[in-house]
């Protein structure tokens, strides 16, 4: 790919990311997308990308990238013994991430957006849910947990993703109003979350 494409399809990217973020995937076509990167032709989502599907692939892979690597990092540092330490190899790579790109960003609220759409929902799920370290992150989150029936375990799973997805997303949106918000930075709110997140898994179960 030269130059000149690379550069043309991160701006389709980073329009097509602010644009789902802020209206909703469905509310936008290619043509808004081209028109908000500065493309005169309207084709060019299309030509670069393929599908709608594909474009959404591509804006999530942009940002699971660099937050596999953080959380791996802070993995191979070692010293996880508590549930709390897992945690924090869950909540805080994503934090951290959204902290490095500055203000404004727009990934919590384009990743809240996608889990809501039936048609896109496995496409996130697919890029997402399933790298390593985060699969070393919930065996090491369960085992702190060996008495939690599998049923549970899995109903916690699904509710500590959506604490993560929008409560980021809703930072990130009081970010981008210029509204007040409860923590100063994206670090405090990755330790707000653990504290809630540890509540939920600790929770006791009802039979």
């Amino acid at each position: 790919m030269t130059d000149r494409a690379q550069a043309t399809r991160e701006r389709l990217l980073v329009a097509a990311e602010r644009l789902y973020a802020e209206h909703g995937v469905p509310a936008v076509s290619n043509r808004q997308i081209s028109e908000a990167a500065g493309q005169g032709n309207n084709t060019a989502v299309g030509y670069h990308f393929g599908t709608r599907t594909e474009l959404v692939r591509a804006i999530v892979r942009k940002h699971t990238g660099p937050i596999e690597r953080l959380r791996g990092r802070r993995l191979d540092e070692g010293g996880h013994v508590g549930l709390r330490d897992w945690l924090g190899c869950l909540v805080h790579p994503t934090t951290e991430h959204l902290a490095e790109l500055g203000a404004p960003t727009w990934f919590a609220r384009f990743a809240a957006q996608v889990m809501t759409e039936p048609s896109l929902r496995t496409v996130a799920i697919e890029e997402t849910l399933t790298s390593p370290s985060l699969a070393r992150t919930l065996a090491g989150l369960y085992r702190c947990l060996p008495g939690l029936p599998a049923e549970v375990r899995a109903e916690r799973n699904d509710i500590t993703r959506l604490v993560l997805m929008h409560a980021m997303a809703e930072r990130e949106r009081a970010l981008a109003d210029g509204v007040g918000t409860p923590r100063a930075g994206w670090r405090g709110t990755a330790t707000a979350l653990t504290d809630v997140l540890a509540g939920l898994w600790l929770a006791p179960v009802t039979k």
